[in-house]
């Protein structure tokens, strides 16, 4: 067994690990997001927004510097996605994929702003990936496999690596990336089976 769990025996990715080894921050994420969906429909913007902060500032960080390289970059994508958030008069039951795909149309929109988009838009780079790796990846990845696995996820393509990203690293549910990506869950599922299909006839590479 290896670092993205594997496949079942029936062929299938083996999501249930996956989701019972999800990280510590997504557990505060959703115990405060309650309250912070309750501060903004009630108006509350300074409550919400320390609610906003404390609960996503960190995950958030990461995720736009994933898209953009740069942690200056990704800062100043935080203040605009966070006032977007609290002056958008509403806040959605499901807020974590509604939050994410504000964030990842910021990102896009500051990449294309800088010409940084030709035919189809960039995403993160494998080492941004790589280096990004929390939760139950880096429990099960051994440091000196590293180098070949962002070797390996850089092979894939941009679609493949989006969905194994916000699945592994952000600990998104197929559901939510499925809301993100305004893709059907079904094509996640498919993306995901098949980036993991394809780093798994690495195996031997990877010493697993």
């Amino acid at each position: 067994m290896w670092w993205l769990t594997g496949l079942g025996s029936s062929g299938g990715i083996a999501e249930e690990r996956v989701d019972q080894e999800r990280p510590d921050r997504q557990e505060r994420e959703t115990d405060q997001t309650g309250a912070l969906v309750r501060a903004l429909r009630g108006g509350d913007v300074t409550a919400a927004a320390e609610l906003l902060d404390a609960a996503y500032r960190e995950s958030l960080l990461r995720f736009c510097w994933g898209y953009l390289g740069s942690m200056e970059e990704a800062e100043d994508a935080i203040q605009d996605i966070w006032y977007k958030v609290l002056t958008a008069g509403r806040a959605p039951e499901r807020f974590r994929p509604w939050l994410y795909k504000i964030a990842r149309n910021q990102c896009l929109n500051i990449i294309r702003t800088k010409g940084r988009r030709k035919d189809r838009q960039e995403l993160p780079a494998a080492s941004q990936v790589e280096a990004t790796m929390t939760g139950n990846l880096t429990r099960l990845v051994r440091s000196e496999m590293r180098c070949r696995i962002t070797e390996l996820v850089g092979r894939l393509p941009d679609t493949q690596r989006e969905v194994l990203r916000l699945r592994y690293v952000e600990a998104l549910s197929r559901a939510e990336i499925a809301e993100i990506l305004e893709l059907s869950e079904s094509v996640v599922k498919s993306r995901l089976f098949e980036a993991i299909k394809a780093l798994r006839e690495h195996d031997s590479l990877l010493g697993g």
